[in-house]
Order: structure tokens, then sequence, then C-alpha cells
């Protein structure tokens, strides 16, 4: 069963006749399309695509099995016609369209179409990963840890986090990577206590914690990976905080399989840095799911409520951050197989010092 069909088999759970896709993320997902405009519209007998233009020869060459059309000048205009006779149920993505563009929708539309909210059901199926977007993320995972490696032999002590951020999105790239799926982190001493810092023109320093969060963009798969090193002795209270987050990133890892929900990965985590005094120090959830885009479906999370599934594929990344003393992060990407799990990225965890 191809993808645009078992979306097509998940219309009904939304009580909906078709499906209008205008997330360029989803149409990539369901119709091979790599341009920036396009749409498509999915059902039980419906496989229509539009692009303008510019893309109408790449369209021949990556879109198959929807029939192609070229839309006119103003490009929503394409969606005035072709439409099944009588009463429709149109779904739309209601969390990429906003309320200009929802506006715009309903005037062109024929009356008899009635719009309908049904977002996510596209993001249902991307959640559970078929065997070549594995591999795709396995690749850029591999060359994140190509990169923890490089960035190693060459140091960071005295560079500062802004340049060892851009060097190594640099040798990413000459490495075959489109780019960093976001923007790197590069964090030292107390600024690490921000969990999504940005690198700043400063000199990393001897005997501090540092912390560097990157990923690879691969044939449009994403990776995430997160180590914190040392840059020399530390004193006592960041080898503690570094050996509870490892704790509680390895005792999670040993938790994801098929079966318990996000919520409940994420307890076992949340509850080790809990007991150790450390709970106001981790606020943000355990993990999120990676595919063609980063943060995605499913959530290991207090409100992940998806039961992981084989085919899964999330970070586990638990994080002790005190202010004015530094944090530390410690992230691998896993795939969820059936029998447990396959952790993708190979960087060492040990703590780890680096001058």
């Amino acid at each position: 069963m191809s993808r645009a069909d078992r979306v097509a088999a998940r219309l009904g759970e939304r009580g909906v006749d078709l499906l209008l896709v205008s997330d360029l993320v989803n149409i990539r997902y369901l119709t091979g399309f790599t341009g920036t405009n396009a749409l498509a519209v999915v059902g039980p007998d419906t496989r229509r695509f539009m692009t303008d233009f510019r893309y109408v020869e790449r369209a021949k060459a990556e879109v198959d099995g929807f029939d192609r059309e070229r839309a006119p000048q103003e490009f929503a205009e394409a969606l005035k016609d072709g439409w099944p006779d009588g009463h429709v149920r149109l779904g739309f993505e209601d969390q990429h369209m906003s309320v200009r563009q929802h506006g715009r929708l309903r005037a062109l539309l024929p009356e008899r179409i009635e719009l309908v909210a049904a977002g996510g059901l596209v993001e249902a199926e991307r959640m559970r990963k078929e065997p070549g977007e594995v591999e795709r993320i396995r690749a850029a995972a591999a060359l994140a840890d190509e990169i923890y490696a490089w960035v190693r032999e060459r140091g960071v002590v005295g560079r500062t986090e802004r340049e060892v951020a851009l060097a190594l999105e640099e040798e990413m790239r000459r490495r075959g990577a489109t780019g960093p799926s976001f923007p790197s982190i590069v964090a030292s001493g107390p600024h690490g206590a921000l969990p999504h810092a940005e690198p700043r023109d400063v000199e990393i320093p001897a005997g501090v914690l540092v912390t560097l969060d990157l990923g690879a963009h691969v044939d449009g798969y994403c990776s995430d990976c997160t180590r914190t090193w040392a840059t020399g002795e530390l004193d006592d209270d960041l080898h503690e905080i570094y050996d509870l987050v490892l704790h509680a990133q390895e005792t999670a890892l040993d938790a994801v399989r098929p079966g318990p929900t996000g919520r409940e990965v994420d307890a076992v985590a949340r509850d080790i840095i809990a007991a150790a005094g450390h709970g106001e120090h981790f606020g943000h959830g355990l993990g999120h799911g990676v595919g063609l885009e980063v943060h995605e479906g499913p959530r290991l999370a207090r409100s992940g409520q998806d039961a992981l599934e084989s085919g899964n594929v999330v970070t586990v990344e638990p994080g002790v951050y005190v202010p004015g003393r530094g944090g530390v992060r410690i992230e691998d990407l896993v795939v969820v197989t059936e029998n447990g799990r396959d952790v993708l990225s190979a960087g060492v965890k040990a703590l780890t010092t680096v001058g």
C-alpha cells in the first residue's frame, strides 16, 4: 500500500471525503516532490498534484502515482475546479493554514465543497518510518557522529562558540549534508544552562562543561544528537550532574520499545532526575520524533499520549540546567524495533575531556 493509500484510508477518522495537502513536507512525503510550491489532493479514488510552471519538469521526474496539473498564474485558482459531483467534505491541514489562506480558499471553492479541519493525518503516517527512511536517518546520524569526532580532534578551548558552530556546519556540508537539520548549539560554562542557547562570540575556556547539539540533513532526512564535554578539571557538582544525566539517559533508553506511551518513557528519566533533587532543572520533554523534520511525532514528554510503535524514530535527551553553573544534555537518536530499540548515535557518552 502506498503512502497516499494509507492516508486515504485514514480519512474516515475525520469524516472527510478528500484531504487537501498544503504543507510542503507532507507533500514531499506523499509524492516525492522537492520543490517549493505545490498542492495535493488525496482521496480513495483521487490523486491530484498541482504545481506552477517553474516545477513542471521537476514534477515529471519526481512525482509518480498522481495526476499532475500545471496551476494557473494565480496558483490557488487551481482549486476552483476538478472536484467530484455533489457535496464533498474536504479536509484541510489546519495546523499549516493561516486564517487568510483559509478565507481565500473558501472564496475559491464551490459552495458544495465543505471545508473541514483535518490536520495531522499525514503526520500520523510519517511517525512510523519505512525501512528506507530509517536508513536515510541512520546515514544522517552517522554523519553527525563524524562531525563530533572531527570537532574533538580540532579542540574547542580558545575558540569562540560561534566559530566552532560555523566550522562544524561547513564541514558537515563538505561531507555530504545538505546542511544542518537545525541551527547548531555550542554553549559553554554558565551559558550551557540555556537549553537552546545560541552560539556567542565568546571564547570557550578551560575547566567548564560545553554542550554541543547538532544534526545533519541528508537526502531529505534529519539527525539530532547532543554531547556535553569537559574542557578540563571540573568541580565535583558538575561531575555529579553529568553522572546523573547519563544514568537517566541510559535508563530511559532501556525503556524504549513498542508499547509504552511517550509520557511513560519520559517519566523514567524524569523520576531519576527529580529524586536527585534536580526536577526543577529538567523543564523540557525527554525527546521527540525525527524524520523529514527534526521535530515531529511521537513526543516523549509529559503530554505524550501516543504509544511507541516499531518504526518510530525518537530522541532520548534528558538534561539538567543549573543557572550560574552550566548544563548537561546527552542525546541519542533511536529507532523503535519490533523487540526493543536500535540506537543510531554511536558517539562516546562517558564524560570526555576536550582541549
